[in-house]
């Protein structure tokens, strides 16, 4: 890991056609990289960090990507 693989990873995330991602920040660790984020599913999340093991396999990487509701409510919110 050298001082710009934080970039490289973020920029891969970006580029790669079939994940797009910018709003994932990558942090570095004591330990590797910690991906940072909101995505809208599982599925997502996992497709990610695949992505990023796949293309910087030497780096030990830790996900810290939330999952957010995506779907439209079920119910009406009531305004007071």
């Amino acid at each position: 890991m050298n001082d710009y693989t934080e970039a490289e990873v973020q920029r891969a995330m970006a580029e790669d056609l079939d994940i797009a991602e910018q709003g994932i920040t990558v942090v570095r660790s004591d330990v590797g990289l910690v991906l940072r984020g909101e995505v809208e599913s599982p599925h997502r999340r996992d497709e990610i960090v695949r992505m990023v093991h796949g293309r910087f396999p030497g780096i030990e990487i830790a996900a810290d990507i939330g999952v957010t509701r995506a779907a439209a409510p079920t119910e009406a919110e009531e305004l007071a």
